[in-house]
């Protein structure tokens, strides 16, 4: 005979968000951000790794509008490498609670997740080292 795991009480229904209107509502668009400003928030304070990248993220941005590089694509590796460690963040925090012990697929989602944010910050480099690789030489005596 197979144990079950015991289930938690169920909360009840999550509680409802106000009606918004239109998806082109300003209003709408305002509260949406607002819940996305506090989960990066939420993130900046919490996560090291999201301090780090949002601060390394200034430093490539600076460094480029005092080297005059193009920043598209400066900006386009930073804004992925943010996305994805929020992501992460995201997904850990869904797999704690959803697998409170440990478990060999909880632990695959996590490190799969850490694994896209590492490959996305590798590839920043590149951008970084080609972007701002030329002008850098040029100032070397």
């Amino acid at each position: 005979m197979s144990e079950s795991r015991p289930q938690p009480p169920s909360p009840g229904p999550p509680p409802e968000r106000p009606a918004g209107g239109s998806a082109l509502s300003g209003r709408r668009f305002l509260r949406s951000a607002g819940y996305a400003w506090a989960g990066a928030t939420h993130a900046y304070r919490h996560q090291a790794n999201f301090r780090i990248e949002c601060w390394a993220a200034v430093l490539a941005l600076g460094l480029g509008l005092a080297l005059r590089v193009p920043l598209a694509p400066v900006a386009l590796a930073c804004g992925l490498v943010l996305g994805l460690e929020l992501l992460n963040t995201a997904l850990e925090a869904l797999v704690d609670l959803a697998s409170p012990e440990v478990h060999p697929l909880a632990k695959i989602a996590k490190d799969t997740a850490a694994a896209a944010v590492l490959l996305a910050s590798l590839s920043a480099l590149v951008v970084g080292a080609v972007t701002f690789g030329p002008p850098l030489l040029r100032l070397l005596p």
